[in-house]
């Protein structure tokens, strides 16, 4: 018998595997490759942060009122992170959408407060007032073609002099009770200001991930010049992300002078920071790699869960700042670094 004889005779004997049960022996694989554990490692973290805090502060930290407080507090947060995707998808970036939710806020309670309009007529000129930041924003970056870092954080400086102008480096407040109620209710056991902010994570969610224009969008981000070869209007979506974002932070500007009453001229940069931290955080959680919705959320309350558990220990106010930096470095690092792997893989690939 020839070597290809018994070779032959050999695979006789070897049963052949169906098309189910190849299909069986790869199936653990295919729903671990579906799943991708990293993509929710933020999941796993907010698990851990919440066993920690809780032994360590029983009493306080795994409480209802703590979830309310979370839920209520980030909320504003989370809007404006949202806003800030929007430009992010289109590859560029709103350091102005921070101080525009501040003038918002101070704008519409002045309005209220010093000129004695109704709630409704205060509510949409400050939301007019804030687009209007983006349209000027828009006109910088896509007609004139300054860079948006440059082109924003001038326009943060204005919107900053603007703010102390019109509330003369005092508070503005408090604002009627009826107004507070918009922010300050609760709705299915939440706080109201939150499912707000819930509704309009669907919405943006749906317009960049099941939407042409979204699709567009990220296509922008990726690569302008391709998207421009490909037909995509790239001045005018980039032009637009930067009129949603300021619509996104004005609304938020308006809840916070309804959930709080009275506003502090200060209060727009401290909002800056951890809704960079969240975007950014975001591109590492459920789809690595792209600024999302879900993962947003997902950074959100985990940034907002450990910031929450180092107050209710006791620890300076600092103490926020250096972990929403941290956070940021983290956040951006981890998403270059997956980029390179990413890349490096292609290149194996082809």
């Amino acid at each position: 018998m020839t070597i290809d004889a018994q070779t032959e005779s050999r695979a006789d004997d070897v049963p052949a595997l169906d098309a189910d049960d190849r299909d069986a022996r790869r199936s653990p694989s295919r729903i671990l490759g579906a799943l991708r554990p990293a993509r929710y490692s933020g999941l796993l973290l907010l698990a851990v942060f919440v066993a920690f805090f809780s032994i360590r502060l029983p009493e306080t930290f795994p409480t209802s009122s703590t979830i309310t407080s979370i839920a209520g507090d980030q909320s504003v947060t989370l809007i404006l992170a949202l806003g800030l995707l929007v430009t992010l998808a289109v590859g560029q970036f709103d350091l102005s959408a921070a101080q525009n939710l501040g003038m918002s806020a101070v704008l519409c309670g002045a309005l209220m407060v010093k000129q004695d309009l109704s709630p409704v007529l205060a509510v949409t000129i400050t939301l007019l007032v804030g687009v209007a930041v983006g349209v000027v924003n828009a006109i910088l970056v896509a007609g004139v073609g300054i860079d948006s870092l440059i082109a924003t954080l001038g326009m943060s400086s204005v919107l900053l002099a603007v703010t102390s102008l019109v509330s003369n480096y005092q508070f503005v407040g408090p604002v009627p009770e009826g107004f507070q109620g918009i922010a300050n209710a609760e709705l299915f056991g939440l706080p109201v200001v939150a499912v707000y902010a819930i509704g309009l994570c669907f919405l943006v969610w749906y317009a960049l991930e099941h939407s042409p224009a979204g699709r567009r969008a990220y296509a922008v981000g990726a690569s302008p010049d391709a998207a421009r070869l490909a037909g995509v209007r790239t001045v005018r979506y980039v032009a637009g992300s930067f009129v949603v974002t300021a619509l996104f932070a004005s609304v938020a500007g308006v809840l916070v002078t309804a959930k709080i009453g009275s506003v502090a001229p200060t209060l727009g940069p401290a909002y800056l920071l951890p809704s960079f931290a969240a975007c950014f955080l975001a591109t590492t959680q459920v789809k690595p790699g792209r600024f999302n919705v879900w993962g947003t959320v997902i950074a959100v309350v985990l940034l907002a869960t450990g910031v929450k558990g180092l107050q209710l220990m006791g620890n300076q106010l600092w103490v926020t700042d250096l972990f929403n930096g941290l956070a940021l470095l983290v956040a951006v690092g981890a998403a270059v670094l997956s980029g390179r792997r990413t890349r490096r893989r292609r290149r194996r690939a082809s």
